[in-house]
């Protein structure tokens, strides 16, 4: 029996009332707060090490260049890995992966902290980037393994919440650090933090998370642990192709994107590939045609793409205009984008308490109040600087009611019929789309702030990239649309 087929048989057991098989794990509550907990940390150190690189930059007397790296390989290295970790968790269990993935990020956070050059750094966060891809998969895999219903719902909801405050957070986060602790060998603080967080949390996956055939049925775990090799580098290759350029052309370099034409043939490769293991019956990394013939799950990850893509790099055009374009400290940026998550820490569980009765409506509210709160930072971003915390902290604060909407009730629909035994790679494929996204929301928003910038004033350029971001999360609401008619 093929994969594909083999899942079918699945979908048709649970509709005859398969789900009978399943045995909810009392611990199950404790294992997410856990994991979420690890995945906090590895989203955290995507946006954490934005405010430090002046910090770094100073401290070590190297380039912008080589410090882009240090923000940028990580970024990397993490989507690189993502669609690879979760097939591995799917295979050879996710407390296994769990391990090694927390064991590689607490050492190279240690050695990102205390390196003494540029060059050790940029390395040591590749590593931390390939490790956090490993880890972060998971998540979703542990979802779709212990929750079923409206719990897996609310589920997606904690994680939901986990991604937004993280994203949003970082900056505050790394700003606090690096005030307390002083501009020289503050941000060293902001890696070395992760050690004694990340061995608790290490302690703990060892001793509550469970192997992938606990509470998901005697079906769900793959016969064949076997690693498709070649589809994880075609993959792998086809991430580069789109992130290194991108990645660069936020640093300024605009020649990498020449790079971007060896995606397609990659892509197409990959798809091939994957066509050929699945009809030879082995293994694949991952069933694209299964994935594409899945209820919600093709919408569900150009949502989840596009609303990265417009979100993200909100939050780097603003602090990097309220720094440079404002005269606000790192910390005083930060706090004025903190309203956005807390209006996401707000919205995130409630979402995901109601997707599984309103369904893909959700996320069209949701998107439609995150497009009104931009709209109306567009408008107010080009207040006076004394009057930005009375106008533009409120516009954030709505933008983030409606973002922590979004995320988690895309992840409970776009992985609702994905077999728990696949979880991990198609979360991973999932999160592989957000972070082209993040990337490809950085570069354009910050290409237009910069642009417009040499030809008026900042908060002019900055009003501009916030309309940017507005054109691209309405393109995510024609999405999201489209799903909702389709009845995904």
């Amino acid at each position: 029996m093929t994969q594909h087929e083999q899942a079918q048989d699945e979908r048709a057991r649970d509709e005859r009332g398969g789900e009978a098989a399943y045995e909810p794990d009392p611990r199950r509550w404790r294992v997410l707060a856990v994991s979420l907990v690890v995945g906090f940390m590895s989203l955290l150190d995507v946006t954490i090490v934005n405010v430090a690189v002046p910090s770094i930059r100073a401290g070590l007397d190297t380039s912008a260049a080589t410090i882009q790296w240090v923000v940028s390989g990580y970024a990397l290295a993490f989507g690189m890995t993502l669609v690879a970790g979760g097939r591995l968790g799917d295979a050879h269990g996710r407390r296994r992966m769990m391990t090694i993935g927390l064991v590689g990020f607490v050492v190279s956070s240690a050695a990102v902290g205390l390196a003494p050059n540029a060059a050790a750094i940029v390395l040591a966060r590749l590593v931390q980037g390939a490790s956090a891809g490993l880890l972060t998969p998971q998540n979703s895999g542990l979802i779709q393994q212990l929750f079923r219903g409206e719990e897996r719902g609310r589920a997606f909801g904690m994680f939901g919440f986990t991604v937004a405050v993280a994203s949003a957070t970082g900056p505050l986060i790394g700003g606090l650090l690096i005030g307390l602790l002083g501009e020289e060998n503050g941000w060293r603080s902001l890696f070395l933090i992760n050690v004694p967080i990340g061995l608790v949390a290490l302690a703990l996956i060892r001793r509550l998370v469970p192997d992938n055939h606990v509470g998901a049925g005697p079906e769900s775990a793959p016969k064949d642990p076997r690693i498709d090799v070649v589809g994880a580098v075609l993959l792998g290759l086809a991430v580069l192709a789109v992130l290194y350029p991108l990645i660069s052309l936020e640093g300024g370099a605009g020649l990498p994107l020449l790079v971007l034409v060896a995606f397609p043939p990659l892509a197409w490769a990959f798809v091939r590939w994957e066509k050929r293991t699945v009809r030879l019956e082995r293994p694949p990394l991952l069933d694209v045609s299964l994935l594409r013939g899945l209820p919600g799950y093709a919408n569900g990850l150009l949502v989840g793409t596009l609303y990265f893509t417009g979100f993200t790099g909100i939050f780097l055009v603003l602090s990097v205009h309220l720094q440079e374009g404002e005269g606000f400290s790192p910390l005083q940026a930060a706090l004025l984008m903190t309203p956005f998550a807390v209006g996401a820490a707000t919205t995130s569980p409630l979402a995901g308490r109601l997707v599984g009765r309103l369904g893909r409506r959700v996320t069209l509210v949701a998107l439609g109040v995150m497009m009104t709160g931009t709209a109306l930072a567009s408008w107010l971003v080009t207040s006076p600087t004394d009057s930005l915390w009375w106008t533009l902290a409120p516009a954030m604060f709505l933008a983030g009611v409606g973002g922590g909407g979004v995320i988690s009730p895309n992840f409970t629909l776009t992985l609702a019929e994905v077999p728990p035994r696949m979880g991990g790679a198609a979360g991973g494929a999932l999160q592989t789309g957000q972070r082209i996204g993040s990337a490809l929301g950085a570069a354009l928003l910050m290409t237009v702030y910069q642009a417009v910038g040499t030809v008026s004033s900042a908060p002019v350029a900055a009003r501009a990239a916030l309309l940017a971001a507005l054109a691209v999360l309405s393109l995510a609401f024609a999405a999201a649309v489209r799903s909702w008619r389709r009845g995904d």
